[in-house]
């Protein structure tokens, strides 16, 4: 049994993480924003599972709820994103909606995973991965979704550096790109389903060491060009 922690956990991938890790008897802290959607909630019932809402851009929220776990963390998930504001074309998206999108998707998973280290440093194998996605990698020729690919461009950045910084601590870092998946995010017409995701990222997380960190890989293991 691990201790998992996964924020964005009501719906999409946060969700079927969830589901995964407490069908094999792992401990999850599972957070969500506002209230719990009714399939995170149906799950309350295990015993594995706690639940606390979060909203991961309010700092002090952030370190107040570390402070309240008394529990080690072997695998902190950085999950909870968005997709920013509907326009994003060169010519219609916002300063606003632009620092909207980089706070949830590249500033919160640096405040979540420093408000966690001491957690992290009580593991015999701590591992922090970060939910990113293909559309960050300077090598996509994408257009368009400036606001989503610039988040997640510069949070493949900044885990980058932390893998670095935390080397020493024996704390493995990298962003996953979970594939184009059939969620809310994704659309119906996405390539995989949730479910198929979640098991290539847990087949992951499972195996990653020290010697991977830093390094931005896809749900089915393989390395991804920066």
């Amino acid at each position: 049994m691990e201790t998992i922690f996964i924020t964005g956990a009501s719906r999409g991938i946060g969700l079927a993480l969830t589901q995964a890790f407490l069908s094999r008897g792992d401990k999850v802290i599972a957070t969500y924003r506002g209230q719990p959607s009714p399939a995170l909630e149906d799950l309350s019932n295990s015993a594995n599972l706690y639940l606390h809402p979060l909203e991961v851009t309010d700092e002090k929220a952030v370190q107040s709820f570390a402070a309240s776990i008394a529990d080690h963390i072997d695998v902190l998930i950085n999950n909870a994103g968005v997709i920013g504001p509907e326009d994003q074309s060169m010519t219609q998206v916002t300063e606003k909606d632009w620092l909207e999108t980089f706070a949830v998707n590249t500033i919160a998973p640096l405040s979540i995973s420093r408000a966690f280290l001491p957690h992290l440093k009580r593991s015999e194998r701590p591992r922090i991965v970060t939910i990113s996605s293909m559309m960050g990698s300077l090598s996509d020729e994408g257009t368009g979704m400036y606001a989503y690919r610039s988040s997640k461009a510069a949070v493949n950045k900044v885990m980058q550096v932390l893998s670095l910084e935390l080397r020493e601590d024996g704390i493995t870092v990298c962003p996953i790109h979970p594939g184009w998946v059939q969620t809310d995010m994704g659309g119906a017409n996405a390539e995989i389903t949730p479910q198929a995701s979640v098991a290539g990222i847990i087949a992951l997380v499972d195996k990653l060491t020290l010697d991977m960190s830093g390094q931005f890989y896809t749900w089915e293991g393989k390395e991804h060009p920066w």
